[in-house]
């Protein structure tokens, strides 16, 4: 390689260039700087060897291999062994409603023609599924999957179709290859028999989409199920459910401690365990294993995704997004705390190929103020740090690919490296106190209290994790006890009573009009005594009844005289 550390490539208004990693970081001459604003994309090869924008490069020699005509290219990948770059530009159709020309487009590396041309509308799962040696190839097109050996765009060897077919997903790995489906809910059940017999599946009966994850041996994939709405109206983000499904017939539903959505799922280097990251804030992140027994929790804080080193020895927690962007550096093995740097306002997140340097950046346009990057390392350094210009804009940072195994793996330490740019403190900010509070002594009052992890809570005996009916039941009662506490705060309703008789005694004078004069008062009496007695329980009362009640002494004295006059 001619880099012995891995370079840092930058897009954004000030043009497309590339940062020497640790511990120079200057801008490198390996790839000239390409000034303006009109590279809308780029991308290494899996190997780091090759780099693509408009052109295609050899990083290693600096060499031109090829020059596109693009662009309105905006997507930009290579195949596994480097061998195919494939480019994606938005469909567009003629005005007078003819179909456009194809805008997936599949190149040679050596030659620079085009092998293939094909018409994908969507942007969503644009690019087609390689294996690792490219033996095999799979492209998604209208409710099937085509698949080409050997880079032969020419014929299809194989297609597998299923009613609806959504979404897939090739497994890594070498032979034999897998590839995951997903099939949206119809009436009955799609049929998985005859020459596309699965080797497993499970049906879901709430998901609008699903979002499907391999694991490195490829043995078992974790599924992701979610609906665009909650309709219990419990949560904004759908509902959320987690799947285990393995390539051997097995399948299971991964039950959560804690209910809420289900922000991040990674596994792990050994394809042994996996971490999920869920529940409403503060979210909750828990160990699985293969048994999908809980195996270690994390506690809760406010963290969204999970971020597994190149050699999974160290694991960060951090919440983006429209969290604060605090970080847990842990190391796995032992389950300790390494370090707990913030970076605010981060957009993107990525581990450096050396297992050792975290770049953090903030880039339009999720954010269009404060944009610029920062590259840490994981004790919780900043080993250096660019800010934009406040009249321009970061649209795209990454570190340039290595193959593992070119860094070597080093112990953990948990020292903070030196450095000689500062560490930013975040800013302390109270929570606002009305005026009749500000001189009377603060309390330390939180509206969510975090739970500390498994190791760090007080030990009163030898808890063992909950096993899968003790946590379903557990989460039942969560449930119900957050719905008491959600719910309004309402009056037990009375038991209905007998009427009390009325003190003042009943006279018959014969005289049918003087009876009913008679009768007349004592029935809006007890009338108001009864708006008096839903008043005072619900405080519901209409302005009309109140006023009758305030009335009451008046109508008093009205019966008592019509009595004497009897």
């Amino acid at each position: 390689m001619a880099t012995s550390r891995p370079l840092l490539t930058v897009r954004g208004s000030e043009g497309l260039y590339m940062v020497n990693g640790s511990p120079h970081f200057t801008e490198s001459t390996v790839f000239p700087r390409e000034s303006g604003n009109n590279c809308k994309a780029y991308t290494f090869s899996k190997d780091g060897t090759s780099f693509a924008w408009v052109n295609i490069i050899n990083v290693t020699n600096k060499g031109l291999l090829h020059s596109f005509d693009l662009p309105k290219a905006v997507c930009l990948e290579f195949s596994p062994k480097n061998t195919v770059p494939a480019t994606w530009q938005p469909y567009t159709t003629s005005k007078d409603g003819t179909a456009g020309i194809p805008n997936l487009q599949l190149y040679d590396v050596k030659t620079g023609t085009c092998l293939k041309s094909f018409i994908q509308k969507k942007m969503q799962n644009w690019c087609p599924s390689w294996s690792e040696d490219e033996t095999l190839c799979a492209h998604y097109v209208s409710n099937e999957v085509h698949f080409f050996e050997n880079n032969n765009f020419n014929t299809i060897t194989n297609k597998l179709h299923l009613q609806k077919i959504n979404d897939f997903v090739l497994s890594p790995g070498p032979q034999p290859y897998k590839v995951a489906v997903y099939v949206p809910g119809s009436k009955g059940y799609p049929n998985f028999a005859g020459p596309h017999a699965a080797l497993a599946n499970k049906s879901f009966f709430k998901a609008d989409k699903v979002t499907m994850l391999w694991n490195k041996k490829a043995t078992a994939v974790l599924v992701i199920a979610s609906t665009d709405v909650d309709k219990t109206g419990a949560s904004y983000y759908g509902e959320h459910t987690l799947h285990y499904i393995a390539t051997n017939g097995e399948s299971a539903v991964v039950q959560l401690p804690k209910n809420g959505p289900i922000y991040d799922v990674v596994w792990n280097s050994s394809s042994t365990e996996f971490y999920a990251v869920y529940g409403f804030m503060p979210a909750k992140v828990t160990l699985f294993n293969l048994k999908c027994d809980p195996v270690f929790d994390f506690g809760t804080g406010t963290r969204n995704a999970a971020y597994y080193s190149t050699y999974g020895h160290i694991l960060v927690l951090a919440g983006f997004g429209n969290l604060r962007g605090q970080m847990e550096v842990w190391d796995v093995k032992n389950y300790k705390l390494i370090s707990k740097p913030v970076t605010s306002n981060s957009t993107y997140f990525a581990w450096c190929p050396d297992g050792e340097h975290i770049l953090t950046a903030t880039c339009a346009p999720r954010l269009r103020v404060n944009n610029g990057y920062k590259i840490w390392h994981y004790t919780g350094a900043i080993l250096h740090k660019y800010d934009v210009p406040s009249n321009a804009e970061l649209w795209q940072a990454s570190w340039q690919p290595f193959l593992d195994g070119i860094f070597p793996a080093k112990t953990i330490t948990y020292q903070a490296v030196p450095s000689e740019v500062p560490n930013e403190e975040p800013k302390v900010t109270t929570a606002y106190r009305p005026p009749a509070l500000r001189n009377k002594p603060i309390t330390n009052s939180k509206l969510h209290e975090e739970e500390p992890p498994q190791n760090m809570k007080p030990q009163l005996g030898n808890d063992k994790p909950l096993s899968k009916t003790a946590l379903k039941n557990q989460r039942k009662h969560e449930a119900k006890k957050a719905a008491k506490q959600e719910s309004p705060d309402l009056a037990p309703t009375p038991a209905p009573q007998s009427t009390p008789r009325s003190t003042i005694s009943q006279s018959i004078s014969g005289d049918p009009e003087i009876d009913k004069k008679n009768q007349e008062p004592k029935e809006e009496t007890e009338s108001n005594r009864t708006t008096e007695r839903t008043s005072s329980n619900w405080k519901t009362a209409r302005k009309n009844r109140l006023e009758k009640i305030q009335k009451e002494t008046a109508l008093l004295q009205e019966l008592e005289d019509l009595e004497l006059g009897t």
